[in-house]
């Protein structure tokens, strides 16, 4: 992305309104960013373990739906991204760019191997669960798309969608605690885009399995220390995500009730204010600024609840949305993935 482009976009994202729907302009802009790393297979992160010498492979060679974009969850979620614009946008100036990527890396064939390697042993724990859920998210995205790519993407995507499916229902009932962290392993997170996909695609086991575990960790929390948020390289609060999830599970008026015991005093100071990022270059520092639109996607979803919630929603809205063009590749493989599903909510 060129930095006239860049600058085009920042001023775009800051100029916008507070729950403004999305601008084909704004879209465009945004669609550029995962565009430039979906098939960028370096600088990668892998996560691999390897059974045996055949197993020291290319990120291209061991993922080669989902290789690209730094590491696998980003990648998962910038193919979500482009499939949501395009279900979303109507002509989009990027429409044919993003088709002809996707109908290079979203092959049956690709995504057989992306399900064999989760089925290699010692894989078990492979992007648990934040790689999961935004596994799960994509193939939510692809469902019911009266489109001629779209079928060909779902029913490719559907065996690995069954087999994430399978892993949650096997691990939530033996991990005991919930994961409170606002990083990767973030449990509730993880839960509330696997129950989306649960309800959209009717799978009942699944859904089951999450609202039994979601009130099992989180039913009984009451006076959440939110204040200590938040850590120095959260993209996620543990107290808004575990919100949102309840949000999803509880009834309103039993939800209400549960948010006024979890967040007694209200809403902090350290949750109505934005995290400020001191090195975007840096790419744990440069999580913050995730944080940012992270919460703002919270605070909007929970604000139709409680309208309180609102001017902290736009604060965040507006911080978030102003660094999505950081200039830095560890910003710029993912932000735009977290600008495009706070636009969603």
């Amino acid at each position: 992305m060129t930095s006239a482009t860049k600058l085009l976009l920042v001023m775009a994202l800051t100029g916008s309104a507070s729950a403004a729907p999305l601008t084909k302009d704004v879209a465009s802009h945004l669609a550029a960013l995962p565009l430039a790393c979906l098939r960028r297979e370096y600088p990668n992160k892998l996560d691999h373990l390897a059974n045996d010498g055949g197993d020291i492979r290319s990120p291209k060679q061991l993922h080669p739906a989902f290789y690209g974009c730094l590491d696998w969850h980003s990648s998962v979620h910038g193919h979500w991204m482009l499939v949501r614009l395009l279900r979303t946008q109507r002509d989009l100036p990027e429409a044919a760019q993003i088709r002809a990527a996707l109908r290079e890396t979203l092959t049956a064939k690709n995504l057989e191997a992306e399900a064999a390697y989760f089925a290699a042993p010692h894989r078990e724990s492979f992007e648990r669960t934040y790689g999961w859920a935004w596994l799960l998210a994509l193939a939510t995205e692809l469902r019911g798309w009266d489109d001629v790519d779209g079928k060909a993407w779902a029913a490719a995507i559907q065996p690995l969608a069954d087999a994430i499916s399978g892993k949650f229902r096997a691990f939530l009932p033996k991990q005991t605690y919930p994961i409170r962290t606002g990083v990767h392993p973030n449990t509730a997170f993880a839960m509330a885009l696997a129950l989306d996909y649960a309800r959209a695609a009717r799978d009942k086991p699944l859904e089951d399995v999450l609202v039994e575990r979601a009130k099992t960790y989180y039913a009984a929390d009451a006076d959440y220390p939110a204040a200590w948020e938040p850590s120095g390289e959260d993209f996620l609060s543990p107290a808004l995500e575990e919100a949102d999830l309840m949000r999803r599970v509880l009834p309103e008026k039993e939800f209400v009730r549960w948010f006024q015991r979890f967040l007694p005093h209200g809403l902090p100071a350290s949750l109505r204010q934005p995290a400020v990022v001191s090195d975007r270059s840096d790419p744990k520092l440069a999580h913050l600024d995730g944080l940012n639109l992270s919460r703002a996607w919270c605070l909007r979803a929970l604000s139709r609840v409680d309208k309180a919630l609102a001017p902290a929603a736009a604060l965040h809205e507006q911080a978030g949305l102003a660094h999505v063009a950081t200039g830095d590749y560890m910003g710029e493989h993912w932000l735009a993935s977290f600008a495009i599903y706070l636009y969603g909510t």
